[in-house]
């Protein structure tokens, strides 16, 4: 398999920053639509907690093709687009700060491991980012922490799902953007 052309790159990352910021903006829809959703043994999350765990492997892979500094921009977009329905400010600006502040910690996980194994490095950026971007977001949403358990438990679940994609499709990832994986 070939790497991608500068052309079919920057087309699969304008794909990519498309998926990640409607990710965050259906982060926060279902927050507001929904509330809370249980997430298994007895615990309850809000109900993006699923979009969001999703959000952390779509945002490894933007990285990967645009690069860093296109995902903080992503994040703010998202995080504009979801202050103008969102039923409350606080839930639009907790998900910015959070999903801004663990971005940054996956810079320092992701970015060097990516180049040993790619999914050990989408699995241990995302166990960082998740707990970070958990506490953040309940603090500046909510003002507590009563559905951190749950919320850890919830971008678990979607973390653990993605784990056998991502091993099927390492080697094809390589390719794709010629790097180590």
């Amino acid at each position: 398999m070939q790497p991608l052309s500068l052309t079919a790159r920057r087309a699969w990352g304008a794909m990519a920053l498309g998926v990640y910021i409607g990710i965050i903006v259906l982060a926060n829809w279902l927050i507001t639509r929904f509330g809370a959703v249980d997430v298994g043994f007895g615990l309850m999350a809000p109900a993006a907690v699923y979009a969001a765990g999703a959000a952390f492997t779509a945002r490894d892979v933007l990285q990967d093709l645009l690069g860093k500094w296109w995902v903080c921009g992503a994040i703010l977009v998202g995080a504009a687009l979801s202050a103008a329905y969102a039923s409350s400010v606080r839930i639009a600006v907790g998900s910015g700060v959070a999903f801004l502040v663990s971005e940054f910690l996956d810079f320092a996980v992701y970015t060097p491991l990516r180049d040993q194994n790619w999914p050990i490095a989408v699995l241990a950026s995302n166990a960082v980012g998740l707990v970070c971007d958990s506490i953040l977001f309940l603090w500046i949403a909510f003002g507590n922490f009563d559905f951190l358990p749950g919320q850890v438990v919830g971008k678990t679940w979607i973390t653990l799902a993605f784990l056998p994609l991502l091993v099927l499709w390492r080697n094809q990832w390589r390719a794709l953007v010629a790097a180590p994986a």
